[in-house]
């Protein structure tokens, strides 16, 4: 397979990175081999591979952007193609609709969700369809001054895109067709005052909905029922040790939907939860470190055997190995030098 890792790389986010780096990976051993740095890209800080054609998306933070990247499948290396606004400002998130026939973009600062059409060779038309959220906006007065979308994930079913909103406390879900979104939510759920949901990760049977909570450090479940969200459990994601501030980050789920994972940037560690298979209830099983700061972004390989965090502050990539039985995570020596890195995505290589 071939990773992809994005980075940060304006002076205006303190940043070391140079663009998107390129790696040839290898499954058995989860070793990563550097095949190409592409720079001259502004912040591209999240990245989608498309599925079935030789492309690759990326956003571009702080910009008003999101650019389509050729991809080599044999090689895996990228050349510039093409960009198109999303007509908002720093665009944080980035999926395609079910049909693989829009691209629906997070608008972090203008608080909307934008939607481009993909043409047939995956480059990408002007924006047909934005929304704006709308809502209260939190107590923070730094922080959540409007709403601020900053993820969006389509359901298993296909028919529902959830957004969380750190401004508004919000996580509202849309309903889907292939053109686009429903113009007005179909849910608003709203998280406790001040949580700041951020990221979001359904289970597998599409029956609960895990919520990161960036401002005070929580995981929140939601079921989902007949198109409503109904919160039914909230749990920290710090260790009781942790007595500095903190922000939590990204969220993930194993295939299986048997480990839910959160990054913690301040207290710097993967927050390990197993799930319940019969309620979706979550219990804490492990806060361990990613050795480095700020792991703003973390992922698991395709197979599910190993971690890995990207520690935005300290340069570093940090590969775990984790337990097929509870999930849990153990350091196996592997850390790689990557410049403030934000987003890493696997796509197949094709002969």
């Amino acid at each position: 397979m071939h990773v992809y890792i994005g980075s940060r790389t304006t002076r205006e986010r303190n940043a070391r990175g140079e663009g998107i780096s390129v790696f040839d990976y290898d499954p058995g051993s989860g070793t990563l081999t550097l095949t190409q740095v592409m720079g001259g890209l502004l912040n591209p800080s999240y990245l989608l591979p498309h599925p079935a054609l030789p492309v690759l998306y990326t956003v571009h933070g702080d910009s008003h952007e999101v650019s389509v990247l050729r991809r080599d499948t044999r090689d895996g290396s990228l050349a510039p193609w093409r960009t198109q606004s999303c007509e908002g400002r720093n665009p944080v998130h980035l999926a395609l609709g079910p049909s693989g026939r829009y691209l629906m973009v997070s608008n972090h600062l203008a608080g909307t969700l934008a939607v481009l059409p993909v043409a047939g060779d995956g480059s990408l038309h002007p924006v047909s369809q934005t929304v704006r959220l709308e809502g209260e906006p939190g107590p923070h007065r730094k922080e959540q001054p409007f709403a601020k979308p900053h993820y969006n994930l389509v359901d298993p079913s296909g028919r529902y895109v959830a957004v969380p909103d750190k401004g508004l406390d919000r996580v509202f879900l849309f309903a889907l067709d292939e053109r686009g979104l429903g113009a007005e939510p179909v849910c608003a759920a709203a998280a406790r005052e001040g949580a700041g949901p951020r990221h979001a990760v359904f289970h597998p049977s599409g029956a609960w909905l895990y919520v990161v909570n960036e401002l005070d450090n929580t995981v929140a479940a939601y079921a989902l029922e007949a198109g409503a969200l109904r919160p039914f459990q909230v749990l920290p994601t710090l260790p009781d040790t942790c007595t500095g501030n903190s922000r939590a980050a990204g969220i993930a789920m194993d295939a299986h939907g048997r480990h839910l994972y959160v990054s913690n940037r301040g207290d710097d560690s993967i927050a390990v939860f197993g799930v319940d298979p019969a309620s979706g209830r979550l219990t804490p099983r492990q806060h361990a470190s990613t050795r480095g700061r700020t792991p703003r972004f973390f992922t698991l390989s395709p197979d599910g055997r190993f971690l890995f965090a990207l520690n935005e502050d300290s340069d570093t990539l940090a590969r775990f190995q984790i337990d097929p039985g509870d999930g849990t995570l153990a350091e196996d020596g592997c850390v790689l030098r990557v410049g403030s890195p934000v987003c890493m995505v696997f796509a197949p290589r094709q002969a």
